[in-house]
């Protein structure tokens, strides 16, 4: 069954399924269809799928051409009907995993893919898990649900595995084409198979030991970074303290060549990895009766920015003798980085959300997200349609999201106020005194 199944690999005439088209599933669907494989992507979402089965691309890494490409050349097909699995001899699975408001991981995703998957398991199948979850995930839920429940070997005629997505929305430079591939499998013939499927489709492939390691190598990933950023945050509310310019020091540390590594503060944690996957493992450690103080603390510093950055912006209107009751403040940029239209997880909605139950009048303007909403607060915003009217009606302009294609000198030859959370104004106006960095 193994060397049936990876010399269907091989030679490409395994049939693939992608389940989720997001920002982790449609980049896949692309990079095994460019590999030579017939993808079929599934998703509850009809509209993602009848704007693929359109040839048009949902998401802003892949360009609408590409999809059409390949879906002209019958190299891909989305459908909401799961049946469609049946058929499938690889499926990986690209489904969310978000937090619940208590903390702990919403499994709801993982499960109902889960569940579909198991309807329609046969003999001669490789199973990859994608989504970011706790360590255990693979063989706790997917095994017992996929295997054992359809009396299928794992290993000889089923192959389990689990390999992170490293998704960075907006970069050019690593892909999922060329960004290295860890693979863990739940026995050593599932890390095989798993490892010759992706390697048939990505440059390079890490394999590892087992789905457990695999799992926590992405989680290690993600909370080095989200610890780090906890660090700088915590010491640009220390300089704040004692009146030093945290950017100043930075730079400053940042040059020696040896045993630093640079990270910057800003006004919160956003997107899908960093705010989240942490979580699942101090989540998991609990059931070990282990507190990962490292992560709760990070975890409580950057939940918090955003009501520092709005106290921030209070003492800035209080130095012009103004009150943030009352004033218009305008925010610039709501997704969670730079240059792209995703706002899971953006601190912009916190900050959006404390300015307003302090009083004041918030608007917001983004090139890339022409409408925002808060699931917690239930308000709806509209991007202002014209920039440089709003920045010149505003008491204070607050840069969360440092887009490019911003002319910051403009902006600040309209403003009253700039409230910096970027350090976007670094080298453009250090010493202007309408301009407050964090």
């Amino acid at each position: 069954m193994k060397t049936e199944l990876i010399n269907k690999l091989k030679n490409k005439s395994a049939r693939v399924a992608v389940m989720g088209l997001g920002y982790v599933g449609l980049p896949l669907v692309v990079a095994f269809a460019e590999a030579g494989f017939d993808v079929t992507g599934i998703d509850p979402d009809r509209r993602k799928v009848d704007t693929i089965n359109r040839g048009e691309s949902h998401i802003q890494d892949i360009p609408s051409a590409q999809i059409k490409r390949l879906f002209e050349a019958g190299k891909i097909h989305a459908t909401t009907d799961f049946s469609a699995l049946s058929s499938a001899d690889a499926v990986s699975i690209c489904v969310p995993t978000p937090l619940r408001k208590t903390g702990d991981p919403d499994m709801s995703y993982i499960i109902s893919a889960t569940d579909e998957l198991g309807k329609y398991m046969h003999p001669g199948m490789v199973i990859v898990l994608e989504s970011t979850t706790y360590p255990g995930t693979t063989r706790e839920i997917l095994l017992p649900q996929l295997c054992e429940k359809n009396n299928l070997k794992v290993g000889e005629e089923v192959f389990l595995a689990f390999s992170p997505e490293r998704v960075d929305p907006g970069r050019e430079d690593w892909t999922t084409f060329n960004t290295p591939k860890v693979v863990g499998g739940i026995t050593l013939n599932c890390t095989e198979v798993a490892s010759v499927w992706y390697g048939q489709a990505l440059k390079t492939i890490v394999s590892v030991s087992t789905a457990e390691a695999a799992e926590l190598s992405k989680l290690l990933e993600n909370t080095f970074r989200m610890i780090n950023i906890g660090m700088v945050n915590e010491m640009a509310i220390m300089c704040d303290r004692m009146g030093v310019d945290v950017w100043e020091v930075i730079e400053a540390a940042g040059t020696k060549p040896f045993g630093f590594m640079k990270f910057t503060p800003g006004p919160g944690l956003g997107g899908h990895c960093i705010p989240i996957d942490p979580l699942y493992l101090s989540w998991k450690m609990k059931s070990f009766n282990y507190n990962a103080r490292f992560i709760e603390l990070a975890s409580e510093i950057n939940t918090n920015m955003p009501r520092f950055v709005v106290s921030r912006v209070m003492d800035a209107l209080n130095d012009q003798s103004k009150t943030l009751n009352g004033s218009k403040c305008l925010v610039l940029g709501v997704a969670y980085k730079p240059d792209i239209d995703d706002v899971r997880e953006s601190p912009a909605m916190d900050v959006i959300a404390l300015l307003q139950k302090k009083g004041a009048s918030v608007s917001y303007h983004d090139p890339y997200i022409p409408q925002i909403q808060h699931h917690y607060d239930g308000w709806e915003m509209t991007s202002v349609p014209d920039l440089m009217q709003a920045v010149s009606e505003a008491d204070c302009v607050i840069v969360v999201t440092n887009h490019k294609v911003y002319d910051y000198p403009a902006i600040l030859d309209k403003s009253r106020l700039i409230f910096d959370t970027r350090n976007a104004y670094g080298k453009i106006a250090k010493n202007d005194p309408r301009v407050v960095r964090l």
